[in-house]
């Protein structure tokens, strides 16, 4: 496995779906377009990895994606809970359906335009995340921490956000129809364009 695991980091192997990763070190790994669907990469590091436009609707729990380049990545319906995104380029990349409960994706992580319609983001640490024009419909962010968070014309439509952290999050003009707000915080939070700021 030590071979293929180096030819696997050079990106000569990019056909990995269904194998068996789970906590091997992919730490700068160059897996732009690889097939990790079904893959196994549980407490695998990939950290700096570069992920670009790859499939990994993949058990990814425990995963360390920091400073990875996850920019066009398919995450759809993946296990990312308590995976770390700190520092990683996540732009276009889609998580639609994905378990991201308890993931990392604080500070400053440039979330704009991600999917993650029926994401299952609870207890999630998303505090500062900018989630410009993100697609957040029907995602489940109960006790999610989104403070200082920046969710300008995200779309919040049927989300679930009870006992969310929005302490001073930009709400600007986001669509929230339907939205269940029950014990969330929104203290300071701007609601400028919203329902809510009437």
């Amino acid at each position: 496995m030590t071979n293929d695991l180096e030819a696997i980091r050079k990106g000569k192997i990019l056909m990995l779906a269904g194998t068996d990763l789970a906590g091997k070190d992919l730490a700068g790994a160059d897996l732009a377009g690889a097939d990790l669907s079904q893959a196994n990469l549980s407490g695998a590091n990939l950290a700096g990895a570069n992920l670009q436009r790859a499939v990994l609707r993949a058990n990814l729990r425990g995963a360390d994606l920091s400073g990875a380049d996850l920019r066009g990545a398919d995450f759809r319906n993946a296990d990312l809970r308590g995976a770390a995104f700190a520092n990683a380029l996540v732009r276009d990349a889609s998580f639609g359906g994905a378990f991201l409960t308890g993931a990392a994706m604080s500070g400053n992580l440039d979330l704009s335009g991600v999917d993650f319609r029926g994401a299952d983001l609870r207890g999630a640490n998303l505090a500062r995340a900018i989630l410009y024009s993100a697609d957040l419909s029907h995602a489940n962010l109960s006790g999610a921490d989104l403070s200082g968070a920046d969710l300008e014309e995200a779309i919040l439509n049927g989300a679930v956000l009870r006992g969310a952290n929005l302490t001073g999050a930009n709400l600007l003009c986001a669509t929230i129809e339907q939205t269940v707000w029950d014990g969330a915080l929104l203290d300071r939070a701007c609601l400028q364009g919203t329902p809510l700021s009437l």
